[in-house]
């Protein structure tokens, strides 16, 4: 546990360091746990959830970095590669693929990724998935954009 706490500390000096280098993701650890943190990611550009904020929570084992944190959307997302009611994320590196070089942040670069290539034929939300390997990608952007204008952009007034 020792060593798990000190590389999240390492990593919770290069979050604070590297802060404004990518606008795109803002890393949060709990002030009163150093295995839990929260971040906020942009949408990717260019896709159904730009303009979007997303709140992404952590839960980091005592084994980190052998073992991958839990990671699940707190935000609603229509996506193919996460459950709507629970926020998990379908993704190989928080799986099978892990390795101790990822970081809390590349955690964020591949969630940002993911949001902005689907991958249909692992969904996770199976409506989302249909929609995409029909080849209804219209019906798919358009739920998208909905959900994230109603979840994850700010109301105005």
């Amino acid at each position: 546990m020792q060593a798990s706490r000190a590389r999240l500390f390492k990593e919770y000096k290069e979050v604070q360091r590297e802060k404004a280098a990518d606008p795109d993701i803002q890393l949060v650890c709990d002030d009163s746990n150093i295995f839990k943190w929260t971040a906020l990611i942009k949408g990717p550009s260019e896709t159904p959830y730009e303009g979007g904020v997303f709140q992404i929570a952590f839960a980091v084992p005592e084994q980190y970095p052998l073992q991958p944190p839990q990671v699940r959307f707190l935000t609603k997302i229509f996506h193919p590669n996460v459950h709507f009611k629970t926020g998990e994320i379908c993704l190989d590196i928080l799986k099978n693929a892990w390795s101790p070089a990822w970081t809390l942040q590349s955690v964020c670069r591949a969630i940002i990724a993911l949001m902005a290539h689907p991958e249909p034929d692992s969904p996770l939300n199976c409506d989302s998935g249909n929609l995409l390997r029909s080849g209804d990608l219209r019906g798919y952007q358009s739920m998208a954009r909905m959900y994230t204008r109603l979840a994850a952009m700010p109301k105005k007034g």
